[in-house]
């Protein structure tokens, strides 16, 4: 006899692997992927420019490069990974940038805490910061 303390705690790994049965999951993931390579290229492209080129501070840069990879991002899946052009844009775009945001504080601990170059820092962050983010995007900013 199970109490209930068990049943809570089976509960989200039975979902999460009914979850990973569902080939749908799948090819949202492969799509976030693409999605966010492409966003990962545009985010290092526009943050080089402006660290070594302009001669803008890398957080500020980090922030211009963000915007510019997250608003590219945030069309593509919201019309193509998670086609959820029914839901309401601006709640969603709220959401999104809320569960993109994590890359920052990590590129702030990876440059200030760990003493990581810039540029290498910010494709960690990025990088690292990709799974959360799906998470937040699949079941928050975009969920059905």
């Amino acid at each position: 006899m199970r109490d209930e303390a068990t049943a809570v705690e089976i509960r989200p790994h039975i979902r999460l692997l009914h979850g990973m049965r569902r080939p749908a999951n799948w090819l949202q993931l492969v799509r976030f992927g693409v999605v966010g390579g492409m966003g990962f290229v545009v985010n290092l492209v526009v943050y080089a420019l402006l660290v070594h080129y302009a001669k803008i501070d890398y957080r500020a840069a980090n922030v211009v490069a963000w915007l510019v990879a997250v608003v590219n991002n945030f069309v593509l899946n919201r019309h193509w990974t998670f086609d959820a052009r029914a839901g309401r844009a601006h709640f969603q775009a709220l959401r999104f940038f809320v569960a993109e945001g994590f890359s920052l504080l990590l590129l702030t601990l990876l440059v200030e805490g760990v003493g990581v170059s810039k540029l290498p820092a910010q494709a960690l962050a990025v990088a690292a910061s990709m799974p959360l983010n799906f998470l937040g995007n699949k079941l928050w900013s975009f969920r059905a």
